[in-house]
């Protein structure tokens, strides 16, 4: 029983990204333009995440900072501080929902980018976060959950919208991992060269 609970898992994890690919492919792309334009104009991505999400936020901040796969000079970005174990944090009840606009309105500047995180779209901290980047002239590029939410809906045309079209948590938490994956992994071809895919 709890072994074909776990093949599920895998199952329902392998089939989400498989149906996913071809949607997300493009935003993807965008994003990864985004960040691109950003860093060789010298500016700088603050990344945020509401609960969960400010995990894969500082884990993208860690591989831009430091490397992915590839030796590479440091790239500018942040990870902006938030509490992970909020349960409410991912919601629009979220305990401190000015905490990321704090961050963003002392140190977005025009050119840089926020991305931020939200498995629901519908998290306080996150919307608030976006709503400061605007009044800073930074672009969003958001990964989300769902239909994208409060936040998809406060994007404007110029930020990058990456929705994950399923309601469950953890299946957009690990498809937000692959197209962090992505972006890091374009952006280091653009600027490096192409190199074979490691499988």
């Amino acid at each position: 029983m709890l072994e074909q609970r776990i093949q599920q898992h895998f199952i329902d994890s392998a089939d989400l990204k498989y149906q996913t690919g071809p949607l997300l492919s493009k935003p993807i792309s965008q994003a990864m333009q985004a960040l691109l334009a950003c860093m060789t104009s010298g500016g700088k991505i603050l990344a945020c995440g509401s609960g969960v999400s400010g995990l894969l936020a500082a884990q993208f901040a860690s591989y831009f900072v430091g490397r992915f796969e590839r030796e590479r000079p440091e790239l500018g970005a942040i990870a902006l501080p938030g509490d992970m174990a909020d349960p409410s944090a991912d919601t629009p009840q979220a305990s401190d929902p000015d905490r990321f606009a704090r961050h963003v309105r002392a140190l977005g500047q025009t050119g840089d980018v926020l991305l931020a995180l939200s498995a629901t779209g519908q998290s306080a901290s996150i919307l608030a976060a976006v709503r400061a980047a605007h009044g800073r002239d930074m672009t969003v590029v958001a990964l989300l959950g769902g239909n994208g939410g409060t936040i998809g809906r406060a994007l404007r045309e110029t930020d990058v919208q990456i929705s994950v079209p399923h309601e469950r948590a953890a299946r957009v938490h690990e498809v937000h991992l692959v197209a962090l994956h992505c972006l890091c992994d374009g952006v280091d071809a653009q600027l490096l060269g192409e190199q074979e895919a490691l499988s």
